[in-house]
């Protein structure tokens, strides 16, 4: 007689991959944390008299190019380049131009974006795209939302507004620059492009989850597809953009630093909203406001007023509520 002991759901191997599960997320989700929270941080300290020396189109193009190549070289290495023999449907591959188009927008954004404003208020302030992401996730994914998941996304909401009204600055729009100090600074045109990029945000992000989900499809073909449309539409706003600055003007260290690492941070997107959701993602966000602090405050010497600690606790509250 052959026994069969079922695995019960507090037995050993059961718990060890649980553990296992955990902790792999808890890696992924903590090295966003430390790519996203660094990223405005290092823009700024590639700056040369107040301005960017690099083209940002050019950038954006960089980052697509290298997370399309990364994508091909994974999908080759576990076996999949045999997809690639014959040419995939207009039907299957349409889909993934829209996010593609959507981020090519907001990835200009957020270079351009930091010179209206320092890098904590960007961080905090972009808090505001879980109210548009939220309302897009219930209504066209069709999810419903606890009453207390919805008072942390109101919670992480009020964070960001909370934020704005104690570092607004309206000062004369048509000056050449911000003023430059250590305080927490933002301008009236910098919000104004902080709530177009939430909102467009919001909509990519619904988007690209719907899609990765709906397709039974590998992730590094999904990737491919998406980062093909990527490059061409990045690299056609390049060309048709004029710009003083040549494709490669100004690279440094950390400039190729902050390619490699937005590279990453695209690619870990993708399993996010593939195998989790958009929330998740947009929780990731709030949490690298953290490390955006530290950094600007190490590296850039920037002094924090006493109203920031506010909006901190209440993203730490916002967190407990969605997910406790």
């Amino acid at each position: 007689m052959i026994v069969i002991h079922a695995e019960g759901t507090s037995s050993p191997a059961r718990i060890r991959r649980q553990w296992g599960k955990r902790t792999q997320w808890g890696f992924l989700l903590g090295l966003m944390v430390l790519i996203y929270g660094s990223h405005a941080p290092l823009i700024t300290l590639t700056k040369v008299d107040g301005q960017v020396p690099f083209n940002p189109s050019s950038c954006v193009v960089m980052i697509e190019l290298t997370k399309l190549l990364i994508s091909l070289a994974t999908l080759v290495l576990t076996g999949g380049a045999s997809s690639l023999r014959t040419p995939p449907s207009l039907i299957l591959v349409a889909p993934y131009a829209v996010p593609a188009m959507l981020y090519a927008l907001n990835n200009n954004l957020i270079v351009h974006m930091q010179a209206y404003m320092d890098p904590s208020s960007y961080q905090v302030l972009s808090n505001l795209k879980i109210a548009t992401t939220a309302l897009l996730y219930s209504v066209c994914l069709g999810k419903r939302l606890r009453v207390a998941q919805w008072l942390g996304l109101g919670l992480l909401t009020g964070a960001g507004v909370c934020h704005s009204y104690s570092t607004l600055d309206f000062g004369d729009l048509e000056k050449p620059e911000v003023q430059e100090g250590t305080r927490l600074h933002i301008t009236a045109w910098g919000l104004f492009l902080v709530l177009i990029y939430c909102c467009v945000s919001g909509l990519a992000a619904v988007y690209t989850e719907r899609v990765l989900k709906s397709q039974k499809l590998p992730l590094s073909l999904q990737n491919l597809y998406l980062y093909v449309f990527g490059v061409a539409i990045n690299g056609l706003s390049f060309f048709f953009v004029a710009s003083e600055k040549s494709f490669l003007e100004g690279y440094s260290v950390l400039v190729w630093v902050i390619i490699a690492g937005q590279a990453a941070n695209g690619l870990l997107m993708s399993v996010v909203l593939k195998h989790g959701n958009g929330i998740t993602r947009l929780f990731v966000i709030s949490c690298s406001m953290l490390v955006n602090a530290l950094m600007s405050w190490a590296a850039l010497g920037l002094q924090l007023t006493y109203y920031f600690p506010l909006p901190v606790s209440m993203i730490g509250l916002a967190a407990y509520l969605y997910y406790k």
